[in-house]
């Protein structure tokens, strides 16, 4: 099975479904999506712009602040870059 290449857009459109979703699992998600669980955890880690997991405690449905669409996009963006 060859490597998908997801769209910058739906990364970010994806990353936004799982935070929304709280408690939601990256697994759940995921496959309600069909974006392989590690693909999905790896855009998570790169729009809270680290490797680490995901804070306990997400933005809620309606609690973005400004600016956080272009944040998550940035971080998206500058993570293919060193991922290849």
């Amino acid at each position: 099975m060859g490597v998908k290449h997801y769209p910058a857009e739906f990364k970010v459109d994806t990353v936004a479904f799982y935070q929304s979703r709280s408690p939601a699992t990256v697994k759940s998600v995921a496959g309600d999506l069909g974006v392989n669980t590690e693909t999905l955890r790896n855009w998570i880690r790169a729009a809270a712009g680290c490797r680490i997991p995901r804070a306990a405690t997400p933005p809620l449905h309606g609690e973005w602040g400004p600016g956080t669409e272009r944040e998550v996009r940035v971080a998206v963006k500058t993570f293919d870059a060193t991922e290849g």
